[in-house]
C-alpha cells in the first residue's frame, strides 16, 4: 500500500530524523548510495536517528500497511526499490569496544572502517569483508566472507547479537539465549526480519599478519593464474587467497605501470609468522616476474588495502557464482574466457579461495548458505549503466553458461543471491530456507518488511 498524506504527517510528528518525500529538498541525496546506477523511488524516505525512531517508523507504517526496506550504504541492494518507506541508517554511529570481552557494540549506521579503527588500540580487529567502506549490518546478515575467510569463518560467525525492531513494533534484543531463533536467523538470513539497530561483534586478537597483493603483466597472466589454481589446493586454513584479472581504465587514480593495462592481482593473507608467510607464498613469486609486490608483513588495521576496493561511489554491475573443487581443466577454460586475449566489457574477474573455517558452521547453529563452496566467482563489469540492461548480462550468462562444469549448486547471498534465476533459492539448504520462513513468519506475519528477488531489503 502506497504511503499516505495522513501516513507522512504521522512520520513526520513522531520521527526525530528528516522525512522526505520526492517533493522535498535532499530526497534524492538521502537515497543515494555506493550503487549509483540504483535510483531509488518510495514515496517516503526516513532518516533515522535512534532505535526510538526505528520503533515510530515501524508502529505507523504497520497501522497503514506500508512496507518498509532498510539502506545503509548501497552496496548490496541491485534493484530499485519503488514505492512503501525505505528508512536510511547512515545516522546511527557509534563504536564502543569492551577490550575485556573483545566486544564490539556497532551502531546500525557503522562501516568497518569504524570498527577498525576503535578496535586496532586495543590489538584487536573485527573479521571484515574485503572493503571496510560496507556497512556493518547489511554485510552480516548476508554471512560475509572477507580477506580472512579461510582462518576465521564468515563474518556472522562473531555476531553476539543484534537489536531488532520487529514488526510488532517492540525492540528486543536476539542473542544466544535471548530471541534465539530469530539470532539464528540474523545470521546468515539476511532480510525481513525488522529493523536492526545495532549489533554486539566478538572480536580477534591480531595486530599483524603477512598479506598484501602482487600484479602481474597480461603476457604472464595464463602461468600465474594455472600455477595458483594448483597452489590453492596446498594451502593451510591459516592462509586465504584471490586472484583477479583486471582491465584497468586509464585514469590517473591508476598506479602507472597499470594504467589502462590488463594485470593479473593475487591477494594473499596468512595469520602467523612473516617469515613462514614469505615461503608460503613464494610459488607465486616465482610463478612469473612481479610488475608490482605489495605483500609483507601488514598491521591488521591494513586489511582493507589487500583488496582495495573502490571506496566513492560508481555504477555497479556484477554477478556472483559459487564453483566446487578446481581440476586441471579449469585454468585453461578460465583464461579462454576471460583472458587478456579477450576483449570483454568487464573490470574485474576475481576467484577466491575458501574452505577451511568458512566450511564450518557456529556450534550452536546459523543460517548461513553456502559453505560447501570451495571458491567464489566474481564478474564486474565496466561502470556504464549503457551495458547494464542487455550487454553486461548476455556476456555474463555465456561465460558462466561454459563454466557450468565447476559451478556449485549452493550460493550464498551476499554473492549473487538475487542475480540469476534459481540463485536465491540456492542460497540456503531446503531446511534452512523452511526454517527462515518460520521466523519470518513469527516476527513478520503481515510481511511488513519485504524480502526476495527484487524486493531486497537489507542493504549493506
Amino acid at each position: 500500500m502506497p504511503a499516505t498524506g495522513e501516513l507522512i504527517g504521522r512520520l513526520r510528528d513522531t520521527v526525530s530524523g528528516p522525512v522526505l518525500t520526492a517533493e522535498d529538498d535532499g530526497y534524492a541525496e538521502e537515497l543515494s548510495g555506493f550503487n549509483l546506477a540504483v535510483t531509488h523511488t518510495p514515496d517516503v524516505v526516513v532518516g533515522l536517528t535512534s532505535e526510538d525512531d526505528a520503533v515510530a517508523v515501524v508502529r505507523a507504517a504497520a497501522a497503514s500497511g506500508t512496507p518498509i526496506r532498510i539502506l545503509a550504504t548501497n552496496h548490496g541492494i541491485p534493484d530499485p526499490i519503488q514505492g512503501g518507506i525505505v528508512v536510511t541508517t547512515g545516522r546511527m554511529t557509534g563504536v564502543t569496544v569492551d577490550a575485556e570481552a573483545q566486544v564490539a557494540h556497532i551502531a546500525a549506521g557503522c562501516r568497518w572502517s569504524d570498527v577498525i579503527e576503535a578496535a586496532a588500540p586495543h590489538g584487536l580487529a573485527p573479521i571484515t569483508g574485503a572493503s571496510d567502506a560496507v556497512g556493518c549490518i547489511g554485510y552480516t546478515l548476508g554471512g560475509g566472507l572477507g580477506p580472512l575467510a579461510r582462518t576465521y569463518g564468515f563474518s556472522s560467525d562473531y555476531a553476539r547479537g543484534f537489536r531488532v525492531v520487529t514488526a510488532a513494533g517492540e525492540a528486543v534484543t536476539a542473542n544466544a539465549t535471548e530471541h534465539a531463533d530469530l539470532f539464528w536467523a540474523l545470521r546468515g538470513g539476511k532480510g525481513g526480519f525488522g529493523i536492526v539497530t545495532a549489533m554486539d561483534f566478538a572480536l580477534v586478537e591480531l595486530t599483524t599478519l603477512y598479506g598484501g597483493s602482487v600484479f602481474f603483466t597480461a603476457e604472464h597472466i595464463a602461468p600465474v593464474f594455472s600455477r595458483w589454481t594448483e597452489w590453492t589446493t596446498t594451502l593451510p586454513e591459516s592462509a586465504t587467497t584471490s586472484a583477479v584479472i583486471l582491465r584497468l581504465p586509464p585514469l590517473d587514480v591508476i598506479p602507472e605501470p597499470l594504467r589502462g593495462q590488463t594485470a593479473l592481482n593475487v591477494r594473499f593473507a596468512y595469520v602467523g609468522d612473516a617469515a613462514d608467510g614469505k615461503q608460503l607464498f613464494q610459488p607465486i613469486r616465482d610463478a612469473g616476474p612481479v610488475l608490482i609486490d605489495g605483500v609483507d608483513e601488514m598491521a591488521a588495521a591494513d586489511i582493507p588495502l589487500i583488496h582495495n576496493d573502490p571506496k566513492d561511489p560508481l555504477p555497479a554491475w556484477d554477478r556472483g557464482v559459487l564453483l566446487d573443487e578446481l581440476d586441471p581443466a579449469f585454468a585453461p577454460a578460465f583464461l579462454e574466457l576471460l583472458g587478456p586475449d579477450q576483449q570483454l566489457p568487464l573490470v574485474a574477474a576475481e576467484i577466491r579461495h575458501l574452505g577451511g573455517a568458512a566450511a564450518r558452521d557456529v556450534p550452536e547453529g546459523s543460517a548461513v548458505g553456502g559453505r560447501g563452496g570451495a571458491y567464489s566467482l566474481v564478474l564486474i563489469g565496466a561502470p556504464d549503466p549503457a551495458l547494464f540492461e542487455q550487454v553486461l548480462p548476455a556476456t555474463v550468462d555465456a561465460v558462466l553458461e561454459r563454466l557450468r562444469p565447476w559451478r556449485s549448486a549452493q550460493a550464498t547471498v551476499n554473492f549473487g543471491g538475487f542475480a540469476l534465476p534459481g540463485s536465491f533459492e540456492a542460497c540456503w539448504p531446503a531446511e534452512t530456507r523452511a526454517r527462515l520462513a518460520e521466523v519470518r513468519s513469527a516476527y513478520d506475519p503481515s510481511g511488513l518488511f519485504p524480502f526476495g528477488p527484487r524486493q531486497e531489503n537489507s542493504g549493506s
